[in-house]
């Protein structure tokens, strides 16, 4: 069958059309079932790349808090990382360090 499409009834375009859309779906979802098949290997293949490749993570003992807010005892730092806010406008106000110290 050649490609004239012109001399083709409406109902033999209509089946054509049928035979095309069945096929396209059907070489869709072999197409998805191959490369979802790929992804899962290449997500094996990364996480046993992640285990072998990276040292654990060594783990740090707590921190206990060494400054506490005495207008919110609840609030306190341990003195690492930024400075709560609280702290910081106590010191600008010219408070020391060592008064908030537990």
């Amino acid at each position: 069958m050649k490609n004239d499409f012109k001399s083709l009834s409406v109902d033999e375009l209509w089946s054509f059309r049928e035979k095309i859309a069945t096929a396209l779906a059907a070489k869709m979802v072999a197409e998805q079932s191959v490369l979802e098949h790929r992804l899962r290997q290449l997500n094996q293949q990364k996480n046993v790349d992640e285990i072998s490749d990276r040292p654990k993570r060594r783990s740090y003992p707590t921190v206990f808090p060494k400054y506490r807010n005495p207008h919110q005892p609840s609030e306190t730092w341990a003195g690492r990382g930024k400075q709560p806010r609280w702290l910081a406008a106590e010191l600008k106000s010219g408070r020391r360090l060592d008064d908030f110290r537990i």
